[in-house]
């Protein structure tokens, strides 16, 4: 079915296939030890593909504010949608790390990673902080019944996208802001875990629109992961992220057939980034121990990735075509005493 005004449906989400490309081609450019020049080419065009998605994706938006500001004022109020404003400033984190993992940063396109950069990690900060600062609101505006539909893994996205800043930042010599950024999110991550935990535990689970949004706790321990190694930090911490990263993968695995079970829509494509940073991490740490298991273990985890992107670009094509993702999200079925709270 086509909508006559998709643009209005253009929602921050959306950057999450940015996301995803990027993760992925950060995983096979670190598969290039092993698969060589390929593995780089591949990594490339990844690169070259995911800021050709972010530019239409910022030109599209940039339209929808002009067209339907009263939507993008909706988005940010909804208890779900919100968060996923910080899609855009990781976004921009993103491309920077590919770039410079690409190029380098001392390369003729450096001035460009830093820009990037800088809007990227900027970006962050504020989506943090306006995200937290909704917790804030009187109580008149915002009671604590109002807030648990907006705890969901979707926050990790603005509250712990900070520790994505190292991975560029380092490199470009960013080094104490780095630092700082990246304690904001490695104090946050368990807080907002803990607050997941308690809405599931004692208050009600996620509509199963959101269910793939659990994989985004595979995330901050394999990103932490992999800026404690460019930190040099030792080997015991980093595997303990690497083995915590691996834990949320096998516990939201079991999610698998639920999910498959939902029709398609964009937050789908949170699956992608999660398990590419794991990916990126354990072929990090496979060229950093040697570990004959642990280099088998990260080809396996870059095939699989790159499968389910596949899977996910084509089915988000077909969505586009014909239609079925160029209109609002359906609401979930109501449970008792669960605010309704659509992606």
């Amino acid at each position: 079915m086509h909508h006559a005004t998709p643009l209005r449906f253009l929602m921050p989400g959306w950057f999450s296939l940015v996301m995803g490309l990027c993760g992925l081609a950060l995983a096979w450019h670190r598969a290039q030890g092993t698969l060589g020049d390929i593995a780089s080419g591949v990594a490339l065009v990844l690169g070259v593909v995911a800021l050709l998605v972010f530019l239409v994706l910022l030109v599209a938006s940039a339209v929808r504010v002009q067209r339907h500001a009263d939507a993008l004022a909706e988005d940010l109020m909804h208890p779900v949608r919100h968060a996923f404003v910080a899609a855009f400033p990781v976004s921009l984190l993103l491309l920077a790390t590919v770039g410079v993992a690409l190029g380098g940063p001392r390369g003729p396109m450096a001035s460009i990673w830093n820009t990037l950069w800088w809007l990227g990690s900027l970006g962050q900060l504020w989506a943090t902080v306006w995200v937290l600062g909704r917790w804030l609101a009187p109580s008149a505006s915002m009671p604590p019944a109002a807030l648990w539909p907006s705890i969901t893994p979707v926050l990790l996205i603005p509250v712990v996208g900070n520790v994505l800043v190292p991975l560029a930042g380092l490199p470009l010599g960013h080094v104490l802001w780095s630092a700082a950024q990246f304690g904001i999110g490695a104090l946050l991550w368990p807080v907002v875990l803990s607050l997941l935990m308690a809405r599931r535990i004692a208050h009600s689970p996620l509509p199963d629109r959101l269910l793939p949004a659990w994989f985004i706790t595979v995330a901050p321990p394999s990103v932490i992961g992999a800026a404690l190694l460019q930190w040099q930090a030792p080997l015991p911490v980093v595997l303990g992220a690497w083995g915590v990263g691996l834990f949320f993968l096998l516990w939201a695995s079991v999610l698998v057939r639920r999910v498959v079970a939902e029709p398609f829509g964009v937050p789908f494509w949170a699956l992608s980034f999660p398990l590419a940073s794991f990916t990126v991490l354990s072929l990090r740490l496979a060229e950093v121990t040697a570990d004959a298991s642990m280099r088998l273990a990260g080809l396996v985890l870059l095939a699989a990735t790159s499968l389910l992107v596949l899977w996910l670009g084509m089915a988000t094509v077909r969505g586009l075509r014909d239609g079925s993702l160029r209109v609002p999200e359906p609401a979930p079925p109501q449970r008792p005493g669960e605010q309704a709270a659509k992606p």
